[in-house]
C-alpha cells in the first residue's frame, strides 16, 4: 500500500466541514453578500472538488446571504480583438456570422476556474445576461445583483459589481489575489483618470434570434491592480482579514472601502 499523499501540501483531505470552519474563522457569516474569487487547485486536495467548495460557501452564507462569482466568457468577442491566438483577417466575417450566441444556462466560463464554472450551473444560481463579462449569484439578493447588467460599460454602475457595492458586500480571495480582483474595475469607471473607450462585439440572442451585437466600454486594464491592492491593505488594516482555506492563503475584504480607495489611487497614479 502506498503512503504517497495525493497532494503533498495537504496532510489530510480538505472537506466541506473543514472549509466551513475555515470560512467562519475568516469572518464569513450567515446573511453576508460575498463576491468570491477562487482557485480550486490552490486549496489542496479537496474531497469532492469544486462542488464541495460551493456547498461550504452556501452553508456558511446561508439562504439569507448572497454568493456572487464572475463567470466571464471572453471568447465570445470580435475576431479583430482576438490575440491568444490571433485569427487571420480572412476569418473575421465567418466568426461574426457563426459564433454561437451567449446563453446564460449553457455558455461555459473561460479562465474563471473550476469553482466558478461549477457554481454557474448549480441549482438556484442565476447568471447575468452580459455576453462576455457575466456574473452569477445565489441567495437572497441574487436577482438584484444580476438583473439589468448592461452591455455598455459592463463593469460600471449597471453591473453586478455595483450591486455588491450597494449591498455593502465583501470580496473573498480563496487562493487568489488582487491581480484578478474584479471590484477594482468598478473603481476604474468611477475615477477621473483618463481611460480610453472602445467598441466591443459578441454574439447574443435577441427574442430567440442570434445577432452580432456591439457595445461601448472602457479599455480596462488590470496591470496595476496588485500595486493598488497592496496600497489599500497598507492604509486600511481594519478593512480586511487573512486566514487559510484548506492550504491556501485566503482573504476577506470590505468592498466599499476598497473601491473608494482605488478610485482615489487611480486618480493619483494613472495619467
Amino acid at each position: 500500500m502506498s503512503d504517497t499523499l495525493p497532494d503533498d501540501r495537504s496532510p489530510e483531505p480538505i472537506t466541506v466541514e473543514s472549509m466551513t470552519s475555515d470560512l467562519r474563522d475568516l469572518g464569513i457569516r450567515s446573511g453576508q453578500t460575498v463576491l468570491v474569487h477562487g482557485s480550486l487547485s490552490a486549496l489542496g486536495w479537496v474531497c469532492g472538488g469544486a462542488p464541495a467548495v460551493v456547498i461550504a460557501l452556501q452553508r456558511v452564507v446561508g439562504e439569507d446571504g448572497t454568493i456572487v462569482m464572475p463567470t466571464h466568457s471572453p471568447g465570445n468577442m470580435d475576431p479583430a480583438d482576438m490575440g491568444n491566438p490571433p485569427v487571420p483577417d480572412s476569418w473575421y466575417e465567418t466568426v461574426r456570422e457563426q459564433m454561437p450566441p451567449y446563453r446564460p444556462d449553457v455558455t461555459p466560463t473561460q479562465g474563471m476556474g473550476a469553482i466558478a464554472e461549477c457554481f454557474r450551473s448549480c441549482p438556484g444560481v442565476r447568471r447575468s445576461d452580459h455576453p462576455q463579462l457575466s456574473f452569477a449569484a445565489w441567495g437572497a439578493d441574487a436577482d438584484f445583483v444580476i438583473e439589468d447588467h448592461t452591455y455598455d460599460h459592463s463593469l460600471g454602475e449597471e453591473s453586478p459589481l455595483a450591486r455588491v457595492y450597494d449591498l455593502d458586500g465583501d470580496v473573498l480571495f480563496l487562493g487568489t489575489s488582487h491581480a484578478t480582483n474584479t471590484s477594482l474595475h468598478l473603481a476604474e469607471y468611477r475615477t477621473d483618470a483618463d481611460i480610453a473607450t472602445k467598441t466591443n462585439g459578441g454574439a447574443v440572442l435577441v427574442d430567440g434570434k442570434r445577432k452580432w451585437a456591439h457595445w461601448k466600454d472602457l479599455d480596462i486594464d488590470d496591470e496595476d491592480f496588485p500595486e493598488c491592492g497592496a496600497a489599500f491593505e497598507r492604509e486600511h488594516l481594519d478593512a480586511f482579514e487573512t486566514g487559510r482555506i484548506g492550504v491556501a492563503d485566503a482573504k476577506r475584504l470590505a468592498q466599499r472601502p476598497l473601491v473608494d480607495f482605488a478610485v482615489e489611487w487611480f486618480d493619483s497614479n494613472r495619467r
